[in-house]
């Protein structure tokens, strides 16, 4: 017998306590006026400086879901992380997270840490929810963290960072419920985004090649997506007007709009020539392109972020706050793209709507699954009303200047494997419940406390 309804329970989302203006960076860095903040579409970037990594992301996380929502450490029988952001080529940062329920006498935790650049929380997700639909589940929730610090090099792709961490309990009777078998996936190899340099937090990017892994990801899973719910419900077929959300991995906001704009693409290379209605008008002469040859094709580009800005606007834009003034937090990002659509309309709103997510991790890996909002009375509003500290707290951030912020992330750059090492930042601007490193010993180990 299945359990029923699994899905989330509860969500809580931390990002560091500082930012940097993005219309700032540009002046700084000497770049045309709006190539961040229009071309990028980002208005603000988070960043850790060196009293945060990814041990003290999950702890802070971690320890705000349990107290938040009043979960007892007992109430957890499955603990994963996803990262691509390693402190140790060895111990995992579920085994840091375990201080938090050894107090409890808590150590019967299953899971370990998952690693594919920004989809590994995605695979620990779909990990949870397999645990509880397993004859191993106990009853116990399982809790999923996806954190990373995104930090690039200085350079063109440097204002496409952030940071942050999402904590994602999942269990039965959930008012966030995915739907079961419908899920489509495209995994392949490639060479986008990667971390070679095991000495160095930044990564090599192939900027074109990863545009274009990110966009044929997409193809193939909306594509195998609809196939499945075909093959489920044969007088469906799925297009854009089929969900109420859809919601991207976002690198930067920019390319999310263009790959809404690609889904209206597709959806209308599926019409039958007969039924193609008046409003395309404008670009049925590229009914007859072939997917794969159009990444670049401006013309189709421009064409169909016009026709879909309507539906942009209602079932995407909502779900890029954080994205746009956070940044790319890599592994949490789609799902902070959730927390975003859930604190952007009233709760009866959100009753019965239906969530399209693409996760996409260079590599490459990538997914697309549904989510159902279920009925009020299933702790929805629960969900909702505990996530009304993120504007608040997105408000009461410290502003940080351009040549702080390049200050802050040389000073990471050159201590980034220095022992012992004592961090040189202030606590002062940290918010209360903050996990930071207190230092690092001669033997590598890393030692914290909460603000």
């Amino acid at each position: 017998m299945w359990p029923k309804d699994v899905g989330i329970r509860a969500l809580e989302v931390y990002f560091p306590a500082q930012y940097v203006e993005q219309k700032e960076l540009e002046e700084y860095d000497g770049v045309s006026s709006g190539k961040y903040t229009i071309g990028l579409g980002q208005t603000r970037m988070g960043f850790c400086n060196d009293l945060e990594d990814i041990n003290s992301l999950c702890l802070t996380v971690t320890h705000r879901l349990l107290e938040r929502h009043d979960i007892s450490p007992r109430d957890i029988g499955r603990l994963e992380v996803g990262t691509e952001t390693i402190l140790d080529k060895s111990k995992s940062v579920k085994s840091v997270l375990m201080q938090l329920f050894e107090s409890c006498e808590c150590t019967d935790i299953e899971g370990i840490d998952t690693t594919n650049a920004c989809y590994g929380g995605t695979a620990a997700l779909f990990n949870a929810i397999a645990w509880v639909e397993s004859s191993y589940w106990d009853g116990r929730y399982a809790l999923v963290v996806a954190a990373d610090n995104a930090v690039y090099a200085a350079g063109s792709a440097r204002p496409t960072g952030g940071a942050g961490a999402i904590a994602i309990l999942v269990g039965p009777d959930a008012p966030l419920v995915f739907d079961r078998g419908l899920r489509a996936n495209c995994m392949r190899h490639a060479y986008d985004f990667y971390k070679p340099d095991l000495r160095s937090e930044y990564p090599v990017v192939e900027g074109k090649v990863s545009i274009e892994c990110y966009l044929s990801a997409l193809d193939s899973c909306y594509q195998l997506y609809r196939d499945k719910v075909k093959k489920q419900r044969p007088d469906e077929d799925v297009t854009l007007a089929s969900f109420d959300a859809i919601l991207f991995h976002s690198p930067y906001c920019k390319l999310v709009q263009k790959s809404f704009a690609r889904l209206a693409f597709i959806d209308f290379l599926n019409t039958p020539v007969p039924q193609i209605s008046a409003k395309y008008d404008p670009v049925k002469k590229f009914h007859a392109s072939k997917l794969e040859q159009t990444y670049f094709d401006r013309d189709i580009e421009k064409g169909f972020i016009e026709l879909s800005k309507a539906d942009f606007q209602q079932k995407t834009q909502p779900s890029l706050l954080l994205a746009s003034q956070v940044g790319n937090m890599y592994t949490p990002s789609v799902y902070s793209g959730l927390v975003s659509f859930l604190i952007s309309k009233p709760i009866s709103e959100l009753i019965g709507n239906k969530i399209c997510v693409f996760s996409y991790g260079s590599g490459f890996c990538s997914s697309m699954y549904s989510i159902t909002v279920a009925r009020e009375g299933s702790g929805l509003t629960k969900i909702v009303d505990a996530l009304s500290y993120v504007k608040k707290e997105l408000a009461e951030r410290h502003c940080v200047s351009p040549v702080e912020y390049t200050k802050i992330l040389a000073l990471r750059e050159q201590n980034c494997h220095v022992v012992p090492y004592v961090p040189q930042s202030s606590t002062d601007n940290m918010f209360p419940g903050t996990y930071f490193l207190v230092k690092v010993d001669e033997k590598y180990r890393r030692s914290y406390k909460r603000t």
